[in-house]
């Protein structure tokens, strides 16, 4: 098991920037992949990006070139930093873990994107 802890979330204007923490209770050496999921009202949870445990990012169509996923191992913590956004992108925004096929997830953050 694992527990995922958000944070950084908010009311920010269109364009502004946002960055999203994600402190994991273990060390990411046990964790297959970890990501970030968002789901806005009434629409199904999509992902948003992931990292590996090698490494490899992976990202949605949506958010390519202006979101950024990273990790710093020493304080088993994912981020994912938000640039150029958009009120499409207000959602609750939720930390994930694989840790063998098994999907763990945080209590979510809100964002929203709004003059």
């Amino acid at each position: 098991q694992v527990q995922l802890v958000e944070s950084g979330g908010g009311l920010v204007q269109p364009g502004g920037s946002l960055r999203l923490s994600c402190a994991a209770s273990r060390s990411f050496s046990s964790i297959n992949a970890m990501g970030w999921y968002r789901q806005a009202p009434g629409n199904q949870r999509e992902l948003v990006a992931t990292i590996s445990r090698g490494g490899n990012t992976k990202y949605a169509d949506s958010v390519k070139g202006r979101f950024t996923i990273s990790r710093d191992n020493a304080k088993n913590t994912v981020y994912l930093q938000m640039n150029s956004l958009k009120p499409e992108d207000t959602a609750v925004y939720y930390c994930n873990a694989d840790i063998r096929n098994i999907n763990y997830w945080g209590q979510g953050t809100q964002v929203t994107v709004s003059s």
